[in-house]
């Protein structure tokens, strides 16, 4: 039987903050709904600063109160692997979007590119999801009140419904 799963992986700069998140709203949204076997998750960061690492702790304390559990580790990019393996990359900010599309070397892989401020559908917020590693705890809430919005409305467009992006 052929694996038809939506192969889905989420970058930002470190993956400890952001892509994380949105690797763990994801896998929440999609067995909420009863999709899990319909969905392959994961995140990566386009540096390798932080690879084998855990989560920022404080992005996991808030993550862990909107019941989230930010359990993956992090691992760096690779353009030669991650642009083969997987149907979407979404990455989390302007500059992650360009240091993805010089990373792949063709049309195919730029089309998989994505920016996850793409999917709102509630916030206005286009530019990006702003790392919240230097700021202070409302940076950490605001990142999870727009990963929340995108992962919705990825969902919705995935689902191949009225989708308002």
């Amino acid at each position: 039987m052929i694996n038809m799963k939506k192969r889905i992986l989420f970058v930002c700069l470190g993956n400890i903050c952001r892509s994380p998140s949105a690797e763990a709203i994801m896998k929440y949204y999609v067995k909420e709904r009863g999709l899990e076997e319909q969905y392959y998750i994961d995140s990566a960061g386009i540096s390798g600063y932080h690879s084998g690492d855990p989560a920022d702790r404080r992005m996991q304390s808030h993550a862990i109160r909107r019941g989230y559990d930010l359990t993956s580790l992090s691992r760096k990019f690779y353009p030669d692997a991650d642009f083969s393996d997987f149907d979407m990359i979404i990455g989390m900010d302007d500059q992650n979007i360009r240091d993805l599309q010089r990373m792949a070397t063709s049309e195919e892989e730029r089309n998989k590119i994505h920016k996850m401020t793409d999917f709102c559908q509630r916030f206005s917020y286009r530019d990006s999801v702003p790392d919240p590693y230097y700021g202070g705890d409302s940076g950490f809430e605001l990142v999870l009140d727009l990963l929340e919005d995108a992962v919705e409305g990825l969902l919705i467009y995935l689902n191949g419904e009225d989708y308002k992006g």
